[in-house]
C-alpha cells in the first residue's frame, strides 16, 4: 500500500483510533452528567440522588425523622445517603469507562482520566 514508507499506515490507523476515542470520551463525559443514582440510608428514610460524576441533585427525607432529640442522627443518616450516593456514581462511572475502553480493545482494568 505504501511501500517505503514504513509505518506510516499504521500511524494513519492509530491517529484515527485515537480521534475516535477522543470523541466517545468526549460523549461519555457527557453521559456521566445525566446518568442518576439514588444512595439510601435508614433503611431507606434518607435518600439522596447524585450523577454519575457524584454531584448531588436531589435530596429525599422521610418527615418521621424529623425530631430536635435525634438532629445528630438525622445529620449522619443525610451524609450516609449522600457517601452512599457518591460512591455508586463512581462505580457506574467506573463500569461505563470499561464498557468503552474494552469496545476499543483495551484493556478493561485500564484507567482513564474523566
Amino acid at each position: 500500500m505504501l511501500k517505503g514508507l514504513g509505518g506510516l499506515g499504521d500511524m494513519a490507523k492509530m491517529m484515527k483510533a485515537a480521534q475516535e476515542m477522543q470523541t466517545k470520551m468526549a460523549a461519555l463525559q457527557e453521559e456521566m452528567h445525566n446518568l442518576k443514582v439514588t444512595g439510601e440510608s435508614g433503611a431507606g428514610l434518607v435518600k439522596a440522588v447524585a450523577t454519575a460524576k457524584g454531584e448531588l441533585v436531589s435530596l429525599d427525607i422521610d418527615p418521621s425523622i424529623f425530631n430536635a432529640d435525634d438532629k445528630e442522627v438525622v445529620e449522619d443518616l443525610i451524609l450516609a445517603a449522600i457517601k452512599d450516593a457518591q460512591a455508586k456514581g463512581t462505580e457506574r462511572a467506573q463500569q461505563e469507562m470499561s464498557k468503552l475502553t474494552e469496545g476499543m480493545g483495551l484493556p478493561a482494568d485500564m484507567k482513564l482520566p474523566f
